[in-house]
């Protein structure tokens, strides 16, 4: 990039992990540790410094300007003479010199260091602490821990060919290598690796290996995550696992009293990971529909049963099996999330490209020969093109290279549809892009929204979702947080409305808003347009009725809500649709959670039950 694209990337995203600015009238120690940051953090590819730009600390939002260096020639010499002499290995920076506004900004690449030759650290001060790390957009000092993973990184063997000293032969589940077989039969039962016997074959798939002076085979980490027995994977790995825990609302421990109910698994990869994809499918929202030609009404998951696999199988792996943390599966109201131990060594620009960066390549050769993964890098494309043509918000995925960790996020939520187009017409003098409404109807889901999330949805470059989120920030809609590359914005009071998981085609957002906008300029700005056909259908019940469906909240129990729809149905027939208005629900809700139970228990019938997908189906009590 050059001097300009920096700083108009500076006023947008502020200082970030690639990118820095320095006053820098001189080359002093803030600038050195800077570059020393930079040639060391791992998987970055270096970063840019801009020298001679200064940030305007009494704004409220990012503003660099140029001061400009007075002696760029002696600033560029001192720089690389530094870089040369001051570090255990000479750093060769790309150094240049640009003008703007007829002033000197001096602009220096720091590429990032082979593996070989880290950790960079200043002579003078030593390991640890002369070394550094580029966090976010700071310069952190090293511990023991960062020490580890550069030693690693020279390492030619990835972590999960290492021996794990305590493990032994016993170690090993027979039953988890029966079931490998079993699995690769099924994708080429001519695998000449079939015929071997056990040790030879986990010799071959680097699960087994001899130790240094011995002849004896030892369990590598990838033979104990692949094969190992719970008990040994409870032993050397005890924070290994998968947790499936299941919160009650949209937020992490909403209720003190009724946290969250957990899940913890614990087995030989392929067992670990059918269970683990069994535990979600339980527990997933289910839509049902009769196909054409068929007898029977099919069940599937509000997510796709590819997308929730190659989630799955991502998570298990990709995750750092250095991190004693489990992999988290969270199912919040609305939406789907897993955390694992470990951030994308691909950039988050790249994820879903062509070709592949395996953190633990042993593990990720043996899910890709019995096809539970693919080694092409396609999975997070094969998620992307299965949410979208499944009318679903595409998945989000975070790479946080502070804490170490990965998050995808799968919300429930069919975008753009119906009652979507409705809520975003209430903001239809804003003249909102298709890609603005798209960013609030997510913040409606998910609560907030970051620059990386803006351009996941919209296929956008960074400074482009910058500078988008910062006109929803100043049009009243969005509230910033934050600072930096740690930046995000919440809804404002305006944009705050009652939550509700929506389920509905998708439509054309651009032609809808344009038709529902002239319908809504007739009616009252007194109540909107589903209070006004509520109020309608609440005149029509009886005086005790109607009082109990006006009693009706958000959080009443099912049962509750099941006993006063049974009672609606007794008094004549009711669509679908007419009871979602009624009792302030999504349709598919009350399909899933009312009508579906007390047709099940014999309560309710189909007026046409011949045809269950008739649009005009109603149900009555029976």
């Amino acid at each position: 990039m050059n001097a300009l694209e920096l700083l108009e990337n500076l006023n947008l995203l502020d200082e970030h992990e690639r990118i820095e600015a320095k006053r820098a009238s001189e080359v002093g120690k803030s600038v050195l540790e800077t570059v020393c940051a930079f040639a060391n953090e791992p998987g970055l590819g270096g970063g840019w410094i801009v020298l001679g730009a200064v940030r305007e600390d009494l704004a409220l939002f990012p503003s660099y300007d140029v001061e400009g260096i007075a002696n760029p020639d002696k600033t560029t010499t001192d720089l690389a003479t530094q870089c040369r002499e001051v570090f255990n290995v000479p750093i060769r920076v790309d150094i240049s010199t640009e003008h703007i506004h007829d002033k000197n900004v001096v602009i220096v690449f720091v590429p990032e260091a082979q593996p070989q030759d880290k950790p960079v650290f200043f002579k003078a001060q030593g390991l640890p602490k002369g070394a550094l790390r580029r966090i976010g957009s700071t310069d952190q000092r090293c511990t023991e821990d960062d020490m580890a993973v550069f030693y690693q990184g020279r390492q030619q063997e990835s972590f999960d060919a290492s021996v794990v000293q305590d493990a032994t032969l016993e170690d090993i589940s027979k039953e988890a290598i029966a079931d490998y077989r079993q699995s690769r039969a099924e994708v080429n039962p001519d695998a000449e690796e079939l015929r071997w016997s056990d040790n030879d074959l986990l010799q071959a798939l680097g699960c087994l290996r001899v130790t240094n002076g011995s002849a004896q085979l030892k369990p590598t980490v990838a033979g104990l995550i692949l094969f190992g027995t719970p008990q040994a994977l409870r032993r050397c790995f005890p924070m290994t696992r998968v947790d499936y825990i299941r919160v009650p609302g949209r937020e992490w421990v909403p209720d003190p009293d009724s946290r969250f109910d957990t899940i913890e698994l614990r087995d030989p990869l392929f067992r670990l990971i059918r269970r683990a994809q069994a535990a979600v499918l339980d527990d997933l929202p289910k839509g049902f529909g009769l196909g054409e030609g068929e007898l029977q009404r099919q069940e599937k998951p509000v997510i796709p049963l590819r997308v929730i696999r190659e989630a799955l199988v991502n998570a298990l792996m990709h995750r750092s099996y250095r991190s004693h943390s489990p992999v988290q599966i969270i199912r919040y109201a609305n939406r789907l999330e897993i955390r694992n131990p470990g951030f994308s060594l691909k950039s988050p620009e790249h994820l879903g490209d062509p070709g592949s960066q395996p953190r633990n390549p042993k593990i990720a050769a043996v899910l890709h020969e019995t096809r539970f993964a693919e080694t092409k890098g396609s999975g997070i494309r094969v998620m992307r093109e299965s949410m979208e043509l499944a009318g679903l918000t595409p998945p989000l995925f975070e790479s946080d290279r502070s804490n170490d960790q990965f998050v995808a996020r799968y919300l429930f939520h069919h975008f753009l549809g119906t009652e979507d187009i409705a809520w975003l017409a209430r903001f239809k003098d804003m003249h909102l892009s298709d890609d603005d409404a798209k960013a609030l109807v997510f913040v409606r889901e998910a609560g907030a929204i970051d620059n990386a999330t803006y351009r996941e949805l919209n296929k956008v470059d960074p400074l482009t979702a910058s500078g988008a989120l910062r006109k929803l920030r100043d049009s009243n809609l969005l509230t910033q947080k934050g600072r930096g590359s740690a930046t995000y914005y919440i809804p404002t009071d305006r944009l705050r409305i009652q939550n509700g998981t929506l389920y509905s085609n998708p439509r054309s957002l651009s032609s809808e808003l344009d038709g529902l906008s002239s319908e809504l300029e007739g009616l009252s700005s007194e109540f909107p347009v589903e209070d006004k056909e509520r109020r309608a259908l609440l005149a029509g019940l009886p005086g005790d009725l109607a009082e109990r469906v006006g009693a009706l909240g958000q959080r009443k129990p099912p049962e509750a809500v099941r006993a006063v729809v049974l009672d609606l149905c007794r008094l004549r027939h009711w669509r679908a649709e007419e009871l979602a208005s009624l009792l302030r629900r999504n349709p598919e809700y009350v399909k899933q959670n009312y009508l579906r139970p007390l047709l099940k228990e014999g309560n309710l019938a189909m007026t046409n039950p011949d045809e269950p997908n008739d649009p005009q189906q109603a149900y009555r009590a029976a």
